[in-house]
């Protein structure tokens, strides 16, 4: 099997110029998503619940992260859970959440993976438009 870049620096370029847009104090997440990393998928994915209401522009850049990652597994033939979740239905996070650390240990692996990369590329971008 050959290297697939997945276009991981286009799909980074276009989240922080949209986040720019939305507003550009958002860029500052990039940073925060890479270290957030580290504490595994479902920390990652939780975090947009974290913001929704007052920090919703935030919100929005975590959650387009996520979708833009699950959109990159799958297209690698690993599917990562992506139910609509709003942070006041507790059954729906739990659900996802359990459909996160469900998933196979080599499919966890790869999607951590890829989104370390894919945020290393966010920083990237974010230090060129902040």
């Amino acid at each position: 099997m050959a290297w697939q870049s997945y276009g991981l620096d286009r799909k980074a370029q276009d989240l922080v110029l949209k986040a720019k847009a939305r507003n550009k104090d958002s860029l500052n997440q990039s940073y925060k998503m890479k270290m957030a990393v580290i504490y595994g998928l479902e920390r990652f994915w939780g975090e947009h619940l974290r913001m929704q209401g007052d920090r919703e522009k935030n919100s929005e850049y975590w959650k387009a992260t996520w979708d833009t990652l699950v959109e990159i597994m799958r297209r690698s033939g690993v599917t990562l859970p992506n139910d609509p979740v709003n942070a006041d239905n507790t059954k729906a996070i739990q659900a996802m959440s359990e459909k996160l650390w469900q998933l196979e240990l080599q499919d966890q692996r790869a999607a951590l993976a890829v989104l370390t990369q894919l945020c290393d590329c966010l920083v990237w971008w974010t230090q060129r438009y902040k």
